[in-house]
Formats: structure tokens, C-alpha cells, sequence
């Protein structure tokens, strides 16, 4: 486990006994579910300065892409994460779609498109994200589902395949080729196949040349011995020698 990711709330409340003990991960915003109606927007809760003092080795960040306020997250972001990296912190970016209009009826999810998530990708590495946390994907071709947007037929025909392990190598290639490492997030926690579920995810990220996993539901809402029983079933996947890229 590389460092703990959490709210300036929640890290606050602990720094003075961990820091520099445990590299925290301050999340700068995210999302305010009691407003209604509930909007896709994600909203900063403290800043870099906050963060450095609670002696954080990285800042973290979501932005909704193709949600209405996206620009201004955009903006909002670029501009925390130039100073995190004056002060010598790590940025972490959750490269999130929202948009009602990428649930396509009657088809798919596209929220999860290689294509689409792909290009959330290199928008976040273009702001200079160190690492780029990206939901596995499950299908492709969300460009030409919605109509909208520019992909060329290459994609589908020639740099992907509906392998999820090549899926998840067309969202590497556009991390600038891998040059900002990509982890994928665990998911919600679903039961029972939850370590089933983690392991396979992790395989499929190590094959594509991912960098790790960011796993919180699936090990904390449980007791702490299946918890760690996850944890470290994930680790032993990335510590395999005979998982390699695919």
C-alpha cells in the first residue's frame, strides 16, 4: 500500500499522530449530495497550502468530465495542482465522466467506453495529473454511440480490442503513452465477489501496464480481517512475477 487517500476532514483528524508515518493523499474536492436537485459538480473543501501543512505527500482531485461545471473544474484543478507541485506533492486526478447523455437508452453505459474515458485521461494528464485514477472499462465505441465529439476508426479496428485487458491499454496510450501511471478503481463494494472482483481487476490493470489499484469500499466496508484479506490478495497480484504485460 502506497498511502491513504481521504478528506481534508478525515486526514485532518489524524495528522498530527500519522503524518509523515503514512503518505496521505488529501482529496481537494468532490462531490455535495444534500443540495437538491443533486448536481454533477465537485467542489474544493480546503487548498494546497491545507494540505502541505497536514504534512500530505499528495493531493488528489476529481473532475466530472462532460458535466455542465467541468470548465470550471478543469480550471480550479490546473491551477492546485501547478502549486502542489511547486511545493513538491504528488497530484492524483480521478478522471470521472458525467453526463446523462453518455447512458445511451437502449444500448449502453458509455461512462465506462475505452474512447471516452480515454480522452478524460489525456485531458488530465495535460494538467498535469502524476497519476490518473480511471474506472476499468467495459465496452467501447461511446464516440460514435453519442455522436459527438472526434475519434477516428482506427480505435475500434486497429488500437483496441474487446479484450478488457487491450481496453485498459487504450487508456494508458492516452495517459501520454503511459507517462503518467494509471490505476484503476476498485468499484463498489457488491458482497461476496468482491475479492474475486478486485483480483481480476488488478490482473487486467498489471497486464495493460497499469500501475495499481485504488481500493477503498471493497476493503473497509467489511471487518478488518476481510478487509486485509483483500488488501493483500490485490498486492500479491502486482508482487506476482509471473503476471506480466500482456
Amino acid at each position: 500500500c502506497n498511502a491513504v487517500a481521504s478528506t481534508f476532514g478525515v486526514l485532518g483528524a489524524c495528522a498530527r499522530k500519522y503524518a509523515h508515518k503514512i503518505p496521505f493523499i488529501v482529496k481537494i474536492n468532490h462531490n455535495e449530495i444534500l443540495s437538491y436537485p443533486n448536481k454533477y459538480d465537485q467542489i474544493m473543501y480546503g487548498d494546497i497550502d491545507q494540505a502541505f501543512d497536514m504534512g500530505a505527500a499528495a493531493v488528489g482531485a476529481t473532475i466530472y468530465f462532460g458535466s455542465d461545471e467541468s470548465a470550471r473544474q478543469i480550471q480550479e484543478v490546473s491551477e492546485a495542482f501547478a502549486y502542489a507541485h511547486e511545493l513538491g506533492m504528488v497530484t492524483v486526478l480521478w478522471c470521472y465522466l458525467r453526463n446523462p447523455a453518455f447512458n445511451v437508452k437502449g444500448d449502453k453505459d458509455y461512462h465506462v467506453s475505452a474512447d471516452l474515458t480515454g480522452q478524460a485521461n489525456h485531458l488530465g494528464v495535460t494538467i498535469q495529473a502524476d497519476i490518473i485514477k480511471q474506472k476499468l472499462p467495459e465496452n467501447n465505441g461511446g464516440y460514435n454511440a453519442i455522436k459527438f465529439g472526434k475519434t477516428h476508426k482506427d480505435v475500434y479496428a486497429k488500437l483496441t480490442t474487446d479484450n478488457p485487458i487491450d481496453l485498459t491499454r487504450y487508456q494508458i496510450a492516452n495517459c501520454y503513452m503511459g507517462r503518467a501511471g494509471l490505476i484503476n478503481s476498485g468499484g463498489a463494494s457488491s458482497g461476496e465477489s468482491d475479492l474475486a472482483e478486485a483480483v481480476k481487476t488488478a490482473v487486467i490493470n498489471k497486464r495493460a501496464g497499469g500501475m495499481g489499484l485504488i481500493s477503498g469500499r471493497k476493503a473497509f466496508q467489511r471487518p478488518m480481517k476481510e478487509g486485509a484479506a483483500l488488501l493483500n490478495a490485490i498486492q500479491d497480484v502486482y508482487l506476482e512475477k509471473e503476471i506480466t504485460i500482456a
